[in-house]
């Protein structure tokens, strides 16, 4: 297990700078810095921008939106925001800089236990059995909701909510409204998991070494439109369709599949990855008082998956 003391302070750096500018805000980050990261790599640069940027201390998700989160859920406990499930709101407007220590120590232990993860779910070639990255944001989270919910790991439900059964989004008890009818999550799965399996096998098919280059191509495409929810309109939410979509691709490629059979799984991935996250949102996030992350769930149980099929296979 790799643990460096300076990239230690530099995750407690990335959690406060997260909580600053908000948890949907360090996302989008997120994914500008992939996008740069993917573009590096396929330019040849010697330094590993995904790893040690996008996906490292600075803009890691189990890091900057971890850290947001929980420095969120804080300052609602203290009154400073209506409520935890806000990430869109940049805490640096709330004059706390208690939310953002919260938002480093956050960002310090996301850093440590993804590499404790990383080490501990390790397969013999190097990989680990599932997205670490992922699980750390959902362990994260949990803690946080015992930590500064009131609600419990299942939330309540409240309003009108309460008469409806505990899995039936209402007004006032949903995650992504536009998209949230089994319908709508059926299409977008299906939309973006083409798109992002579609991207990687048309790079990998130059060369299928570059294929673990670009998997997460698409996932930074779904972080940057998370600019149209952070302007108030009807984007959609798809990091979670994307990225087991172009794991699921890359798997097939990897093991020498035809390219439309990658491209066909990655869309059935893209497809449970949408499931998956609104069934977890509807578990989890719409009767919480703290921010569960939906897609975070999918995508470490997606990968999960699809990993084991492949150990099967």
């Amino acid at each position: 297990m790799d643990i460096e003391l300076i990239a230690l302070v530099g995750a407690m750096g990335g959690g406060a700078f997260g909580a600053a500018i908000g948890g949907q805000p360090a996302f989008i980050f997120t994914g500008f810095a992939v996008l740069v990261g993917v573009a590096a790599a396929l330019a040849g640069a010697k330094y590993d921008f995904l790893t040690n940027i996008a996906f490292g201390p600075v803009f890691g998700p189990h890091i900057s939106f971890a850290g947001a989160v929980a420095a969120c859920a804080y300052a609602a406990r203290r009154g400073a925001l209506d409520t935890g499930r806000d990430i869109a709101t940049p805490l640096a407007g709330t004059a706390r800089p208690d939310a953002l220590l919260v938002g480093a120590v956050f960002g310090a232990g996301g850093y440590v236990v993804q590499k404790v993860l990383a080490d501990v779910l390790e397969k013999s070639d190097g990989i680990a059995w599932t997205d670490t990255i992922a699980l750390t944001v959902t362990i994260s989270a949990f803690v946080v909701r015992f930590m500064f919910g009131r609600k419990g790991p299942l939330g309540e439900p409240t309003g009108e909510a309460v008469d409806r059964p505990r899995l039936t989004i209402s007004s006032d008890a949903v995650w992504v409204r536009h998209q949230g009818e089994w319908r709508m999550t059926v299409a977008m799965g299906l939309t973006a998991g083409t798109l992002a399996a579609y991207a990687m096998t048309s790079i990998a098919s130059t060369n299928v070494d570059l294929a673990t280059t670009v998997v997460t191509l698409g996932f930074g495409f779904s972080a940057v439109s998370l600019l149209f929810l952070q302007f108030d309109q009807p984007g959609p939410v798809t990091h979670h369709m994307t990225l087991p979509a172009a794991v699921a691709a890359t798997t097939v490629l990897g093991a020498g599949g035809d390219p439309g059979v990658a491209l066909a799984l990655g869309a059935l991935a893209g497809l449970v990855g949408a499931l998956v996250g609104e069934l977890a949102a509807r578990l989890f996030l719409i009767h919480g008082d703290t921010h569960i992350d939906p897609p975070a769930i999918a995508i470490f149980v997606l990968n999960t998956l699809i990993l084991l099929v492949d150990q099967i296979v």
